[in-house]
């Protein structure tokens, strides 16, 4: 490898800026510009393992499906994640690649579709707290709780459906990602949190009904891969407690007795900041040296400790 390895993880609400606006162009543009950070820090000699979440995309396909279902077959969870697994990757690798070449940089950059075992008896089953899906007003997302679904609000961003998210346990392809990683090939991998499957009676693999937190599969595939550093891309610039609250304060950084007691406090929205401090939290305790979590557009700042929140040690 040359340099550093970094695991950077994209937020899947990042690559849609304006939520009234979610077209695919929309997206190319917050992708590209995404890839332009991304590669910036391969210029700088970093090596870069990609994740990225696939929330609203999910959703959208899920509405698809269910809009056409008296034409056409509907589709399961765990084949629309897998979808979004090589859409989302097919437009980080073309982006990423042309951002390299504008600086001379010639890389090869694929996807893998990566299944993620979880535990089938995982309590998380019998509650529901990922959501999916774009945001809703509390009356329309009550129509879903018709459907079966169950609804939540988003850290006052809205309501959505949520799901099941199982705790990652193991990442099926980690030894090919392993090696593409160590003979220099630009790998995106757990997108979406990685398809969840579960090993049947016959130790068969099988999908399953959930979504895995994105945040948490990239902290298991930092550790898996012994990365110096996890990278993970959010909404906002920094971490803050009492949020959106008049006491709000933002962090420069947290060491993990301070995030653990900060978790305890209740600061960070489940579904929302929880998941990616709890993710930093597990990289850096299992031997990871920092956690960054900031947005896209201040990623080359925050890797030269000028802003963005850092999980460090102690």
């Amino acid at each position: 490898m040359v340099g550093k390895l970094a695991t950077v993880a994209i937020g899947g609400n990042s690559l849609i800026e304006d939520p009234k606006h979610p077209e695919v162009i929309n997206q190319w543009e917050a992708v590209r510009v995404t890839c332009e950070h991304i590669a910036a820090m391969i210029a700088e000699g970093w090596s870069v393992i990609v994740t990225h979440g696939n929330g609203p995309q999910v959703g959208y396909i899920l509405r698809r499906s269910e809009l056409a279902a008296d034409q056409v077959h509907t589709v399961p969870l765990d084949l629309i994640v897998a979808d979004t697994q090589g859409s989302i990757g097919y437009m980080i690798q073309q982006s990423l690649d042309n951002a390299l070449r504008r600086r001379g940089i010639n890389r090869t950059i694929l996807t893998v579709v990566t299944q993620v075992r979880v535990d089938a008896d995982d309590p998380a089953f019998a509650h529901p707290t990922k959501p999916i899906g774009s945001f809703m007003t509390e009356a329309d997302a009550r129509l879903y709780e018709a459907d079966g679904w169950q609804v939540m609000e988003d850290a006052g961003r809205g309501w959505r459906r949520i799901v099941a998210s199982p705790k990652p346990q193991a990442i099926h392809e980690i030894n090919a990602i392993r090696a593409l990683v160590m003979n220099d090939y630009i790998v995106i991998a757990v997108g979406g949190g990685g398809v969840p499957v579960i090993r049947n009676e016959q130790g068969e693999l099988r999908g399953t009904f959930a979504v895995i937190d994105k945040d948490r599969a990239s902290s298991l595939l930092a550790q898996e891969l012994r990365a110096d550093l996890l990278v993970i891309s959010t909404g906002v610039e920094k971490c803050a407690l009492d949020f959106k609250k008049p006491t709000q304060r933002t962090l420069d950084q947290m060491t993990l007795a301070e995030a653990r007691q900060y978790i305890a406090e209740g600061h960070f929205a489940p579904g929302s900041m929880l998941p990616k401090i709890e993710a930093a939290v597990e990289f850096v305790q299992m031997g990871g040296p920092m956690a960054i979590i900031t947005d896209p557009a201040n990623l080359a700042r925050a890797l030269r400790g000028e802003t963005g929140t850092r999980v460090v040690p102690g």
